[in-house]
């Protein structure tokens, strides 16, 4: 009896052991499944981020390329603008000076004719640098969107005839008199309608 109890003592000892030998197995297992999907999430973050850099290279890559491209051709082009600008400067500098210079107090009145179409020349070239200057930069400012220049002083021919046709100015007339003509109409139907209203 006492070596039957003996063993089952032994054996209760030896299965209580067995589970708690299986107990530590089983949460060794889990601490091993718990580390495991930590490290899958993990290397799924880095698989996400790598997909992202090169994501994010490749956009940047094709945006960058293009930008410089457009970069250097809007640089070229103010280059260009640049000397452009320059040039039309020193023109319009010399010309302002030639006709700065003209003075007819200075004049030798024999040679008033001379001296008038002398100076009337150098007026007319300047007309003629500025017009064609002003068309180069208004081609240009068509692209850039840029203020244009003034325009130049109109001919005498332009001064007397405006410039416009009779068509032109009988439509500036009639836009200038509408208000007139409108006002005049509620005047006349004020006056009718008080008219007839009368005592």
């Amino acid at each position: 009896m006492l070596e039957l109890s003996e063993e089952e003592g032994m054996s209760r000892e030896h299965l209580d052991s067995q589970v708690q030998k299986a107990q530590e197995q089983l949460l060794q297992l889990k601490r091993q499944q718990e580390q495991i999907e930590k490290q899958k999430r993990e290397l799924e973050e880095l698989s996400r981020r790598q997909e992202e850099l090169e994501r994010g290279r490749a956009e940047m890559t094709d945006k960058l390329t293009r930008s410089l491209v457009v970069v250097e051709r809007e640089a070229y082009d103010t280059q260009k603008r640049l000397e452009q600008l320059r040039a039309m400067r020193e023109s319009f500098g010399q010309h302002l000076q030639l006709i700065e210079a003209i003075d007819p107090k200075t004049w030798n009145p024999a040679d008033l004719h001379k001296e008038l179409s002398r100076a009337l020349s150098t007026v007319d070239d300047a007309r003629a640098e500025y017009a064609q200057q002003r068309s180069r930069l208004q081609a240009a400012n068509e692209k850039t969107r840029d203020p244009d220049l003034p325009e130049a002083a109109p001919d005498v021919a332009d001064l007397i005839h405006g410039g416009r046709s009779f068509g032109q100015w009988i439509q500036i007339g009639f836009a200038f008199s509408l208000p007139l003509i409108i006002f005049g109409i509620i005047a006349l139907v004020l006056f009718f309608w008080m008219a007839a209203k009368g005592p």
